[in-house]
C-alpha cells in the first residue's frame, strides 16, 4: 500500500525478499488502524493473530483508553517475524472528541526490526493551524485540512459514518512520513465468517486504489462495536496476509 514514498527497510540480505515484506507489514498497520469504536467511546483491548500462506508469523494487540474527560488514546502493537525479517512497532495517537468527530492531538510511530528504524512524533496544533513532526529528516510541508486525521483517529469517523448508513467513506491522512493522503473505502455486502472466536457476522468493507493489482478487505463486527475481527490484504490476486481476532475484552473505566 503506497503509504511511504520510499521503502523504510534496506537490509542488505535477500533485499528484494525483504522490501515485498517489509511493503506487506506497512500496508499492515496501515489498515489495522481500520478498526473501528462505539460512541460513546468504550475502551477495550483486541489481541489478533497475524498469518500468512496458513501459517501464523506474528500477533498484534489493539488498545483504547480513556485519558481524561475527554482525551483518548488508541495504541497498536505488533510483533511479526517472516523468514529473516523481523518488524516490531508500537504506533499511538491521542485525540479527543468535538461534535462526535476525532479530533487528532498527536500520532506517534516507533518502529525497531531488519533495516532502518523509525521513531517519528506528530503534532497538530489546531489553534494555530500547524502539522509538526518530531523527525527533521522529514520535515513536514503540509497545508492544514479541518478534518485532518492521523492513521489511526481516522477509524473513528468511518465508525460513525458506518452506523449512520453510510456506504462510501473518504479521509484525509497524515501518514507516519507526514505525506497526506486520502484513504477511500466502499462497504462490500455483510459476511458470517468463522475466526478463532467463533462465528461472527460482520459488514466487510474494502479500501478502493487507483489500480486493481491491489486489495484490501476488513470484516468489522457489530457485536465488537464494529471492531475490524478480520482482515485480507493481496497483490494481483495473490494472499499477502490475513489478521484474526483471538481475544476481546471491554475495560472498565475507573
Amino acid at each position: 500500500m503506497p503509504f511511504l514514498i520510499t521503502n523504510p527497510f534496506q537490509p542488505k540480505a535477500q533485499p528484494t525478499q525483504n522490501n515485498k515484506i517489509c511493503a506487506w507489514l506497512l500496508g499492515l498497520s496501515a489498515i489495522f488502524s481500520c478498526s473501528i469504536i462505539a460512541n460513546p467511546l468504550v475502551s477495550y483491548n483486541a489481541e489478533y493473530q497475524v498469518s500468512r500462506k496458513g501459517s501464523v508469523k506474528g500477533t498484534a494487540v489493539r488498545e483504547l483508553k480513556l485519558l481524561d474527560q475527554n482525551t483518548y488514546q488508541l495504541k497498536y502493537q505488533s510483533d511479526i517475524d517472516i523468514f529473516i525479517f523481523s518488524d516490531e512497532r508500537e504506533e499511538v495517537s491521542t485525540f479527543t472528541l468535538k461534535d462526535g468527530k476525532a479530533v487528532p492531538l498527536s500520532y506517534s510511530m516507533v518502529r525497531t526490526g531488519t533495516g532502518r528504524d523509525i521513531n517519528q512524533h506528530i503534532t497538530f496544533d489546531h489553534k494555530n493551524q500547524l502539522i509538526t513532526s518530531s523527525n527533521e529528516k522529514y520535515p513536514l510541508d503540509v497545508k492544514w485540512i479541518a478534518d485532518q486525521q492521523d492513521l489511526l483517529t481516522y477509524q473513528l469517523q468511518l465508525r460513525q459514518e458506518l452506523k449512520a448508513g453510510k456506504q462510501k467513506f473518504s479521509y484525509p491522512i497524515i501518514d507516519n512520513k507526514g505525506n497526506q493522503r486520502i484513504y477511500n473505502f466502499v462497504v462490500d455486502g455483510v459476511e458470517t465468517i468463522t475466526l478463532p472466536v467463533g462465528n461472527v457476522e460482520t459488514v466487510r468493507i474494502k479500501r478502493l486504489y487507483d489500480n486493481d493489482k491491489r486489495q484490501a478487505t476488513v470484516w468489522l463486527a457489530p457485536e465488537y462495536d464494529y471492531m475490524v475481527v478480520k482482515m485480507y490484504k493481496g497483490k494481483e490476486g495473490v494472499e499477502q496476509f490475513q489478521v484474526q481476532l483471538t481475544k476481546y475484552e471491554k475495560q472498565t473505566t475507573m
